[in-house]
């Protein structure tokens, strides 16, 4: 037998030591939900729909009850995967400005394998996902606009597919997601799961009594009578996920992050208990921005832990990288603060307010800016409200008559808006918004 010389056994020692390191690394995945708030979900006391595998994950896991998007898909996108506040780099909907680091960059750069599945609307270049750290895409809404339920057209890989035997466009990017977790099961591996669920058109879903598998197109589905089918199956297919990594034996080992991208179509009224609540798509209300967020991982973090502390989408990418185990590079501005602390139990550093830049073609100018912190709200025009008892932000508190604890919130929350008042870069802020799709 050949006796290593003492460098050679060193150098031995170290390569086993980083393969053990990237081994024990967990795995993560990220499934961002489509139109779908806070209110949707039963573990947050949402009692219109059926959704058992998500309270499950949230009973054995961390749910968060005060985690706020952007009012809109590709805003809270740009949000979510840079970790910066749409001020500083978000120009058009349905596009990701090209210089921008992703969490998908920095975790492959990292030695992570990387896949996005689902709802793309970034840009329609081939090459984009790629450009933005994802080894692999199936994608929906990539180079084109198909229909993307009953017989989709996706993209994989760019290589536009189109399907017309009753193909479920939902079903397809699952089966996708199975796959690349199964053939990557033996290293540490990013999905990001961008769900098409539950966005109109709402139509029926293969387990619905009135499927249809010849039917084309989503010029119908505007009725919100299928919205309840289309929460039960985005549940179904996150409970077929999470059977794969069980089968897989690397469930212990994974990070899942579930989050809403912006509030629920206003075309739908859900039930919490007696109160009902419409959903506020596209405005900067809590019905706009209050999303649900649930974290599982059982050899991770705690368990059975509903945390209040403030969380937005900028919040991603720090708790991402901190769990993977990776500095973000010093020179790139976050905006994000990791939440793994408040995962793992731990006080962490919670935020004291939240921030929005929010246009939704993008352009010089905000439509909405504001500050919250748990009670209050500013504005940029000065316009302040009590969410905690006006939900729906129908009367301004009168600045002349603030309680003191009014005050005191508005000299933070001021401080938190001038913090932002010059971060919007003169390159971009010329930049006109184009109008999309959402």
């Amino acid at each position: 037998m050949n006796k290593l010389t003492p460098i050679a056994f060193l150098l031995a020692l170290i390569a086993s030591c980083v393969t053990a390191d990237a081994n024990t690394r967990p795995n993560l995945v990220l499934i961002l939900a489509d139109d779908l708030g806070y209110e949707t979900i039963g573990a947050n006391g949402g009692t219109s729909y059926k959704t058992p595998v998500l309270d499950n994950l949230a009973a054995a896991g961390v749910r968060f009850t005060r985690c706020y998007a952007q009012p809109l898909c590709t805003p809270t996108r740009a949000q979510l995967m840079t970790g910066q506040y749409n001020v500083r780099n978000y120009i058009n909907f349905g596009d990701l400005e090209r210089s921008q680091t992703t969490f998908g960059n920095l975790l492959k750069q990292a030695g992570y394998a990387t896949a996005i599945a689902g709802k793309w609307q970034l840009g329609h270049e081939v090459g984009l996902p790629q450009k933005f750290g994802f080894d692999e895409s199936y994608l929906w809404q990539h180079t084109r606009r198909p229909p993307r339920y009953a017989n989709p057209g996706l993209e994989h890989n760019g290589k536009e597919l189109d399907f017309s035997k009753g193909e479920y466009g939902p079903d397809m990017v699952n089966d996708f997601a199975l796959d690349f977790i199964s053939r990557k099961k033996d290293q540490p591996f990013l999905l990001y799961y961008t769900m098409m669920l539950t966005h109109d058109p709402f139509q029926p879903t293969p387990d619905s009594k009135d499927w249809d598998p010849g039917r084309t197109g989503e010029k119908d589905g505007k009725s919100p009578a299928h919205f309840g089918d289309m929460v039960a199956y985005m549940d179904k297919l996150i409970g077929k996920l999470v059977a794969r990594l069980d089968e897989l034996k690397i469930r212990d080992n994974t990070l899942i992050l579930f989050v809403g991208d912006n509030g629920t179509s206003p075309a739908i009224t859900s039930m919490m208990g007696d109160r009902k609540v419409q959903g506020g798509k596209g405005k900067s209300t809590a019905a706009g921005m209050h999303v649900p967020l649930i974290a599982s991982w059982p050899a991770g973090i705690a368990r059975g832990t509903v945390c209040d502390d403030l969380i937005d989408t900028t919040d991603f990418l720090p708790t991402l990288l901190s769990a993977a185990g990776v500095a973000p590079p010093r020179d790139l501005t976050l905006d994000g603060t990791s939440f793994l602390p408040q995962l793992r139990g731990e006080p962490g550093t919670p935020r004291q307010w939240v921030y929005s830049w929010y246009a939704r073609e993008g352009g010089p100018k905000a439509s909405k800016e504001f500050a919250a912190d748990k009670r209050y709200k500013l504005y940029r025009d000065g316009e302040m409200f009590d969410v905690s008892a006006d939900i729906l932000e129908k009367a301004p508190l009168n600045a002349a008559a603030l309680s003191p604890d009014a005050k005191t919130a508005r000299q933070t929350l001021q401080a938190a808006l001038d913090k932002y008042k010059d971060a919007r870069p003169a390159s971009i802020a010329k930049q006109a918004g184009k109008a999309g799709n959402d």
